[in-house]
C-alpha cells in the first residue's frame, strides 16, 4: 500500500476528541492533550489511527510538530 499524505489540523487542549474528515479531503482532530512534549501528537496518531482502522505504526507526523 503506497503512503499517502494527508492534511490534519489540530485541536489541542479540547474539552472533546474527535476526528471529522472535511470537504476537501482533509482532517479536523480536536484532543484533550496539550501541546507539550509531543503528547498532542501521540494523541493525533492515536486517535487518528483508531479512526481509519490502521496500527498506530502506520502513521507518521511528516511535517508540523511544532504548530497547527
Amino acid at each position: 500500500m503506497p503512503k499517502q499524505p494527508i492534511h490534519v489540523r489540530v485541536q489541542p487542549r479540547s474539552s472533546q476528541e474527535k476526528v471529522e474528515k472535511q470537504s476537501d479531503g482533509s482532517y479536523k482532530v480536536w484532543v484533550h492533550a496539550a501541546p507539550a512534549d509531543g503528547q498532542a501528537n501521540a494523541a493525533v496518531i492515536a486517535l487518528l489511527a483508531k479512526y481509519l482502522g490502521l496500527p498506530k505504526s502506520a502513521l507518521t507526523l511528516v511535517r508540523g510538530a511544532h504548530g497547527r
